[in-house]
């Protein structure tokens, strides 16, 4: 099970700087975002070998990376095949995002053909394409992400839950439901916590409700709970530690760098308490 660092937090930071500061927190590996105004830009993929080169100098590997396409297209098959070069073993591939204003099952059928075309390149390039169940789209929980999955092969498409997303913003699908379902899939997993807050009431009398980020060990989502089931089920994929603290970044690093001593003691343990 590898601890990776999902770049985020790096945005606009010179790579070198973005790759100290990874092992500086003391992550095994990085979740590459590859995105305007971070490390790599879309536009630029023949940098991904060199930049996957970079953060080995400094000690982490880079099993993953993250893109936002969602189309099969020519732009994104070359981005592809430069992350299969870098040897990035696994991409999170774009949302799928539900539009209310028409028929899901429309946006449902048009999401399997473009995963059809993913499919047939994750096999000629020979990598992995995952679906991270997100806030707001047609793969929110793992109930809905089998209308795309079922029927694909898990070497080559797979599944990123993401426990906070599902039980604090999108509502309360079981994990262990989650993990269940998408069992097959499952290669990744994204680490972050939040929760649901009271606001004022408004003059209609209905309180107001909002939620946020918080601490790995101070939100909803029972880590406590979902590491030691990981560790007791071998799984052997990418837990990728996310920081959407609204903080500035040294805050912000400062705090993953909690999260991650929280998630290493709570792995221990229950590597302790294996049969």
């Amino acid at each position: 099970m590898d601890i990776a660092y999902f770049t985020k937090t790096l945005e606009g930071l010179p790579l070198e700087k973005a790759a100290e500061i990874t092992a500086g927190l003391g992550f095994d590996c990085a979740d590459l975002l590859i995105r305007d105004g971070h490390a790599v830009s879309p536009d630029t993929p023949e940098q991904i070998v060199g930049t996957v080169k970079l953060f080995a100098a400094a000690g982490l590997r880079t099993p993953m990376a993250t893109i936002d396409s969602t189309q099969p297209d020519d732009a994104t098959s070359r981005l592809l095949g430069y992350c299969g070069e870098a040897g990035i073993g696994q991409i999170r591939l774009g949302f799928w995002r539900y539009d209310p204003a028409r028929r899901w099952t429309v946006q449902v059928d048009e999401a399997r053909r473009n995963l059809d075309g993913f499919e047939q390149l994750a096999e000629r390039i020979g990598t992995k394409l995952i679906i991270q169940l997100h806030g707001g789209t047609l793969h929110s929980s793992g109930a809905l992400a089998m209308q795309l999955l079922t029927g694909r092969d898990p070497a080559r498409i797979g599944a990123y839950p993401d426990p906070a997303n599902q039980i604090v913003r999108e509502g309360s699908e079981d994990w262990r439901l989650t993990l269940d379902i998408l069992d097959p899939w499952v290669c990744c997993i994204g680490v972050k916590n939040g929760g649901w807050f009271p606001g004022v009431h408004g003059a209609d009398g209905q309180r107001a409700w909002h939620s946020d980020w918080c601490g790995l060990d101070e939100g909803m989502v029972p880590w406590n709970e979902i590491i030691p089931h990981l560790v007791t089920t071998g799984f052997a994929g990418v837990l990728s530690v996310h920081s959407q603290y609204r903080v500035p970044r040294q805050q912000a690093l400062d705090k993953v760098r909690a999260d991650l001593a929280y998630l290493r003691r709570l792995v221990a343990a229950a590597k302790e308490v294996e049969p």
